[in-house]
């Protein structure tokens, strides 16, 4: 770590800019892709320990990740974490936390920007990755590690101007001070869809503010994970402030969020898991002093409104974008487009005639279309499918793809769908798209807000009137107007959702920082002081 001389402050550090994406048009940038492509193809298989309060461990029973465009080809073998290392790992975090915590803001934010540094120059090789483990394209591989770089950098300035706070005014004859203190320990529990950028960001968040990790990576994304906890360590992480530590949510991760000690947990995934992890959290066990906090985001049913008098192919292009990049396994993802019947059939043959020309295939190869992320999703997918064909007319898609044995399934679109059915309603998350009709303005806003989830919308319409309604009254907890419903950034705009979506946490903002603190007051009297003002000051309030 740097001196006090020479640690970061917001003063030294640029004002916050989101990282840019790479051209893979670009000759270089693509024979770089392609390189570090061979590079990772090279290190897949490998096993990887669990680690808690820096020992390494071995299990018996193992993790195999597989790449799901090629499920012969193994990515990385993992130990399993069961509930009888919840112990060690929440006592290795505790121990932890009582030097981490201690130090100052500016030496945990210079470990941020060191592991920054570390993740821009490797940014090829953590692409193909994720291009191995999870089946995403070059660009959304791209956006990904993109997006991890923002939080690192994004919440290391977060972290300095939070250690800034002052009271809004200073008492008289008093010196106030606000402080935020970190909770405590705290379980991380991300997703499989967004590997590394959420993943990372929800560590980095918790460890800036001082806190000391439990991170349990999804079984279906535990290689990257690894591969980000080895950074960390390079960067110069100590012992048990994050303790990597894969395993089964029933087991080892319910063990966790239940665990006394254990301060706040902050999740990524589905609305079932999301609200069993909400329950045990809000059950006191013996022992515990606090009320623990969670951090949940749960996933969506996304609409995008088409107005009759929008640009009809910049409508097509963003629902298509919104639907069907990563083959709509984003809790952002478009599922619903709700369309003017003035427009309605002239929208779907437009459509279909583009997303009939999605290539797909390995995702390696930079195909725009991969594979669902598992055989449990794959099924899914193919399920609710046999149950649009009896809610709506299928226009495209509808079947899986045989393609080296990886979980294929052709981008679909159900035309004619009611509200109330099951494909308008249920996250689905794969790709599926269902088209709704409406008549009305106030229909449609009635159709988008008519499921239990608010996470995102939009809506291309060229009324000014119809932006400042759907402002109003469409309740998502991120909106976009007259663009697409997926690719939030960092800084711009800070995601999180309503209802059902979670707890509205919004990563990648200003305030997301304090969900991973507790506000301090410190008042100290200073000056001469007449006893007859302590007195008068006793009925001043709290």
């Amino acid at each position: 770590m740097n001196t006090a001389a020479s640690a970061p402050s917001l003063a030294s550090l640029s004002t916050f800019v989101n990282e840019p994406f790479l051209d893979f048009a670009d000759a270089d940038v693509k024979r770089s892709m392609e390189a570090a492509l061979a590079e990772v193809k090279g290190e897949l298989g490998r096993e990887y320990d669990l680690v808690i309060g820096g020992q390494r461990l071995r299990t018996a029973e193992k993790i195999t990740s597989i790449n799901p465009a090629r499920p012969a080809q193994v990515v990385g073998v993992h130990q399993m974490a069961e509930a009888e290392h919840a112990e060690p790992a929440v006592k290795a975090a505790l121990k932890a936390f009582e030097t981490w915590s201690r130090l100052p803001v500016a030496e945990r934010v210079e470990l941020l920007l060191k592991v920054s540094k570390i993740i821009s120059e490797r940014k090829y090789q953590l692409c193909a990755w994720l291009t191995f483990e999870v089946g995403k394209n070059w660009a959304e591989a791209d956006a990904d590690v993109a997006e991890c770089i923002d939080f690192m950098e994004f919440y290391a300035r977060e972290a300095l101007r939070l250690d800034g706070s002052t009271t809004p005014i200073q008492f008289p004859g008093e010196k106030n001070v606000l402080k935020y203190v970190p909770l405590g320990v705290g379980a991380v529990i991300p997703p499989w869809n967004f590997p590394f950028a959420i993943m990372a960001g929800m560590t980095a968040a918790a460890i800036v503010t001082g806190n000391t990790v439990v991170l349990k990576p999804s079984v279906d994304a535990t290689t990257i994970a690894a591969v980000f906890f080895g950074i960390l360590e390079e960067a110069g992480l100590p012992a048990g402030v994050v303790n990597f530590c894969p395993g089964a949510g029933p087991g080892f991760g319910s063990t966790v969020v239940a665990h006394p000690q254990t301060r706040f947990v902050a999740f990524t995934g589905s609305k079932k898991v999301g609200l069993e992890i909400h329950e045990s959290a809000a059950k006191t066990q013996p022992g515990q002093r606090f009320i623990k906090r969670t951090i949940l985001e749960m996933g969506g049913k996304d609409a995008i409104i088409v107005d009759g008098d929008c640009d009809i192919d910049m409508a097509v292009d963003g629902v298509l974008a919104s639907a069907f990049g990563f083959s709509g396994q984003k809790c952002s993802a478009c599922s619903r487009a709700i369309v003017d019947a003035e427009i309605y059939d002239v929208f779907c043959d437009r459509l279909v005639e583009k997303v009939e020309k999605i290539k797909q295939g390995d995702p390696a190869e930079n195909f725009y279309a991969g594979p669902v992320i598992s055989p449990l999703a794959y099924k899914r997918v193919l399920d609710y499918i046999e149950i649009g064909k009896g809610e709506g007319r299928l226009l495209t898609g509808g079947e899986a793809v045989a393609n080296e044995g990886g979980y294929y399934v052709a981008p679909t679109v159900f035309a004619d769908v009611l509200p109330t059915a099951r494909i308008a309603l249920e996250e689905i998350f794969g790709p599926v798209l269902a088209v709704i009709k409406y008549e009305s303005f106030d229909e449609a806003l009635e159709i988008a807000n008519n499921t239990e989830y608010g996470l995102t919308g939009a809506i291309y319409s060229g009324s000014r009137e119809k932006l400042e309604r759907a402002r109003e009254e469409f309740h998502v907890g991120n909106l976009y107007l007259n663009r697409k419903c997926t690719g939030a950034m960092v800084g711009a705009h800070p995601f999180g959702g309503f209802n059902m979506s979670g707890t509205d946490s919004k990563a990648g903002g200003p305030d997301y920082l304090l969900l991973f603190t507790q506000g301090k007051s410190v008042a100290e009297k200073v000056g001469h002081v007449s006893p007859a003002a302590d007195l008068q000051e006793e009925g001043m309030g709290l």
